[in-house]
């Protein structure tokens, strides 16, 4: 009997190597599904409570599934508080500003990784350093220019100062600092202008990390909330961030339409993002790493 008992302990061995193995990974994942599910509850609970007749978002304890599936705060939304007009400004904005942003800051970064200047890696260095200046420290003396320029309460004051930022001239310099130079000097070769390479050759090079970039501009300015308070005193010209901000000051113990103002804000960009996140992960991996 001992040789048969012998073996099966003999058998267990791999087994048990494998078991101590594996259960790192199960806690790890189990720690990763709790995390998930704490980060998702209180979205899961707002996108729910959008949906619960009035008063049963304030109960205790909290409801996670409407009792009545109601559709009365989207009517009110978009009937009474006509939220759809404080959309389209914001769409309006976030995509002139992206694409501002995306033909500006591209110019930049290509003449920052493929051209020699004088002065070139100070301006550069500079420009990086000022990135430590939180961008409160900036807004009054932006302020101050645009209120000489006549911008104020008006869609420029917003898109003027959002052209160009740092962050993004930093990032397709990278990316682009991948492209051969050969290719770029072929096409010089070729008979090509500098105009004719940034258009038909290093902007489809660069298209990932230009969806990356426009991601981040799109969702920067769609969620902005302070510059566009300050700039814009127009009613009809506020910004979802904005009217949202006035619906709960004016609608606070309505909790369940607030929750429909902030459906109706995060949606489009969550849709966006799934719709390119593949984009954005190459843009990310592919244009940080590169020096």
């Amino acid at each position: 009997m001992s040789i048969p008992l012998r073996a099966m302990a003999q058998a267990q061995k791999p087994l048990l190597r494998r078991l101590r193995k594996s259960v790192p990974v199960i806690l790890l994942h189990l720690a990763m599904l709790f995390g998930l599910l704490l980060t998702l509850l209180p979205f899961w609970w707002m996108v729910m409570a959008s949906f619960m007749p009035n008063g049963e978002a304030s109960t205790f304890p909290p409801r996670f599934w409407p009792s009545q599936w109601s559709l009365g705060q989207y009517q009110t939304l978009y009937e009474r508080l006509q939220i759809g007009r404080f959309f389209m400004n914001s769409l309006i904005l976030a995509s002139g500003v992206t694409l501002v942003s995306l033909l500006v800051n591209s110019m930049a970064g290509y003449a920052f990784a493929k051209f020699a200047f004088r002065g070139k890696k100070t301006i550069f260095a500079s420009l990086l350093a000022s990135l430590v200046i939180p961008g409160q420290v900036t807004m009054l003396p932006v302020f101050l220019l645009l209120k000489h320029m006549g911008l104020l309460n008006s869609y420029f004051g917003i898109i003027i100062p959002g052209m160009a930022s740092i962050f993004g001239i930093f990032l397709i310099r990278q990316y682009l600092q991948g492209i051969p130079d050969s290719l770029i000097e072929a096409a010089r070769i070729d008979g090509a202008g500098d105009f004719k390479i940034y258009w038909r050759i290093v902007l489809p090079l660069a298209m990932p990390i230009l969806v990356t970039l426009a991601l981040f501009t799109f969702m920067g300015t769609w969620n902005d909330f302070l510059w566009p308070l300050i700039v814009l005193n127009r009613q009809d010209m506020y910004t979802l961030p904005v009217a949202i901000a006035n619906l709960m000051g004016e609608h606070a113990p309505d909790p369940e339409l607030m929750m429909a103002g902030a459906v109706v804000t995060i949606l489009p960009i969550l849709i966006l993002f799934m719709a390119l996140q593949k984009y954005y992960i190459q843009g990310i991996l592919m244009g940080g790493l590169k020096e």
